[in-house]
């Protein structure tokens, strides 16, 4: 557009500069030839000839005249730009990069997700001075915190590990007491805070190793457990597994269960309020499990980003000893892990996490069983 406007303003210029031209020459011969028409004596009282060869000069110029100085002035400005664009290169580059360091709203109107993807790994490789390992390291970053579908704040875990004194349901023909695998209670309460995504919650309790991994790496609002079958338990035994309890800002909500062969499914409803509000809300869930005591270990694992955490254990009525916390959260920063004094009653082992964990992070709490206490039972 601005090509034609300048073109058409030379046309105009031309063709005004032609007009005046033309009109000089018309003065100059009539002037020369003004006796021929006696009734326009009277224009002898003016200087035509004189008129019309300043209109032809001035037309003609003129448009020599606008001629050079358009090209003057396209000269000048080109040195002008260049002269800007050379000084003001280092500031406009600065300017750039501070755009897209700082100014999220700038640079989501921008960029699309494969330009933030490649900037990010161009990013990283220049910082790292590699190019595949920042590839690979920033995709498994995006794959586990960019694809979760919550971010989870302050959760706390208490788990509470207790002797097993009855196994409800025993199915007839099964193993007796005596010839039971030895088990322990554990009763685990999650409380975190964080915006729900989902209007469901399930927990899915299976003895198929590949499908509890399947569950394990769905980034939905599914939480797996796996069971090693035992004796006459298997993940779909009521013994093996059992939401006790959930809550949404302590406001409890209906719990629902279904079985199959070898597996056990809890739905609850978060609530569609809660999801469309988009606020943060508390939840709070309680649920209940067997573990074997010659398997001496638990693993707990985070589904969600979460930015501080603590897992506690409390040991004081099992048989067991020598219990140790093993965190493998992915960060410079340290877990404080701390135990209570054996002056005191209780037996508790404690993580605390104040940075983010990333998804399949947690900790894996070890015992050895107290063969003294063993024996006294």
């Amino acid at each position: 557009m601005a090509n034609l406007h300048e073109d058409y303003d030379k046309l105009q210029t031309a063709f005004i500069g032609l007009v005046v031209a033309v009109l000089g020459v018309g003065l100059l011969v009539l002037a020369k030839n003004l006796h021929l028409f006696p009734r326009l004596a009277w224009l002898n009282f003016f200087p035509v000839s004189e008129i019309g060869g300043i209109l032809f000069s001035f037309g003609l110029l003129g448009i020599g005249l606008d001629y050079v100085q358009r090209r003057s002035a396209s000269r000048l400005q080109s040195e002008q730009l260049r002269q800007i664009i050379t000084e003001e290169a280092p500031a406009l580059r600065d300017a750039v990069i501070r755009g897209f360091a700082f100014d999220q709203a700038d640079l989501a109107r921008v960029a699309t997700p494969d330009m933030l993807d490649e900037i990010l790994r161009n990013s990283l490789a220049l910082r790292l001075g590699d190019v595949t390992f920042a590839r690979e390291l920033y995709g498994d970053i995006r794959d586990l915190a960019i694809a979760s579908t919550e971010r989870w704040h302050d959760a706390r875990v208490e788990l509470t590990l207790s002797p097993l004194t009855m196994v409800r349901g025993t199915p007839s023909g099964s193993a007796s007491p005596a010839t039971r695998t030895p088990m322990f209670a554990l009763t685990a309460r999650w409380e975190y805070t964080t915006i729900p995504a989902s209007p469901m919650r399930r927990f899915v309790c299976v003895s198929d190793r590949q499908e509890y991994r399947d569950l394990s790496q769905e980034a939905g609002p599914t939480s797996a457990w796996w069971f090693r079958p035992v004796d006459d338990l298997h993940g779909g035994s009521p013994e093996a597994f059992e939401l006790a309890q959930f809550t949404v800002d302590g406001k409890e909500r209906p719990i629902r269960r279904s079985a199959r062969d070898g597996s056990q499914t809890y739905s609850v409803s978060v609530g569609k309020a809660a999801v469309e509000a988009g606020e943060p809300v508390v939840i709070s869930y309680t649920y209940r499990t067997l573990v074997r005591q010659d398997g001496r270990l638990i693993k707990i694992d985070v589904e969600q980003p979460t930015r501080g955490l603590t897992v506690q254990l409390d040991y004081r009525d099992a048989a067991v000893q020598d219990v140790r916390l093993l965190d493998f959260f992915a960060s410079t920063n340290r877990a404080r892990i701390s135990e209570a004094p054996e002056a005191v009653p209780e037996q508790t082992i404690r993580a605390e996490f104040d940075g983010w964990v990333l998804p399949r992070s947690g900790v894996v709490l070890a015992w050895e069983l107290d063969d003294l206490k063993q024996n006294r039972k």
